[in-house]
């Protein structure tokens, strides 16, 4: 492949049909699973990216094709049992991908996980805000004042 894909489409363009094939349906299962997410090339191969972060790679290499979502991976070991994995990564044969339900999972416990760092910082803000009324301060003061 001369040069490097800006496309997904251009990336695939470059593959032997089978991986092709394989890696077309996982970009379909990942589409249905985050819908709003855009498609973008990090890192050189193809990703999705969802409210500026990435939410999974995917790509070929020699002999295997590759999903990356990252650590979710740990709460799915049973149902990756028959798939080589590592540390945020399923790598599966071209004739044999992986199933569309289990992709569909993987990348909503993905975006959970991007959604949860949210949640603590808004959380924290609030807390903030709290302090800022002077609540929080009288409250330690009081801690202060009782040890």
């Amino acid at each position: 492949m001369p040069g490097r894909p800006e496309t997904i489409d251009g990336y695939l363009a470059g593959l032997a049909p089978e991986k092709r094939a394989a890696l077309q349906k996982l970009r379909r299962s990942i589409r249905t699973a985050a819908p709003r997410a855009e498609e973008c090339i990090s890192y050189g191969i193809p990703a999705f990216r969802l409210d500026g972060r990435v939410l999974v790679w995917f790509a070929a290499a020699t002999s295997h094709c590759s999903f990356f979502p990252g650590a979710v991976l740990e709460d799915f070991e049973e149902e990756l049992a028959g798939y080589d994995t590592s540390k945020g990564t399923v790598r599966f044969a071209a004739d044999r991908p992986l199933p569309p339900r289990l992709v569909r999972k993987l990348v909503k416990a993905r975006m959970a996980r991007i959604a949860a760092p949210k949640r603590r910082s808004i959380e924290r803000r609030s807390a903030r805000v709290e302090d800022a009324s002077g609540r929080g301060r009288r409250r330690a003061a009081l801690r202060r004042h009782v040890r």
